[in-house]
């Protein structure tokens, strides 16, 4: 599953779609990577709108994302997440990280 992407010389959104799991995460990591080091946007936005199903493996796609774009000094945030997938992503951690984006706000912990 090669995802759907744009890329407007600032931000790179890559649209998601279907099942993420072991199966097809190392596909969609790969190209993301590359499009990543090639472009180095500032921001990255993973768009779940698309997404049916996402294991740990989904998780560990958001991760090593998250911290390849802090290598790069940019940010990345996960956008149009359903309501599924944000429980599974807020008990992972990711909601501690800020970068959860629910319907144009930026998600924020409970503090």
């Amino acid at each position: 599953m090669y995802p759907k992407t744009n890329y407007d010389g600032n931000s790179l959104t890559i649209y998601l779609k279907g099942e993420i799991d072991h199966h097809n995460a190392r596909e969609i990591r790969e190209a993301t990577d590359s499009l990543i080091q090639q472009n180095k946007p500032s921001l990255l936005r993973l768009d779940f709108s698309g997404v049916t199903f996402m294991d740990s493996s989904g998780i560990g796609l958001i991760m090593g994302r998250y911290r390849m774009m802090l290598l790069y000094g940019g940010k990345t945030l996960a956008v149009n997440v359903p309501e599924g997938l944000e429980r599974i992503m807020n008990l992972s951690g990711l909601g501690a990280l800020d970068i959860i984006e629910k319907r144009g706000e930026l998600y924020e912990t409970a503090q």
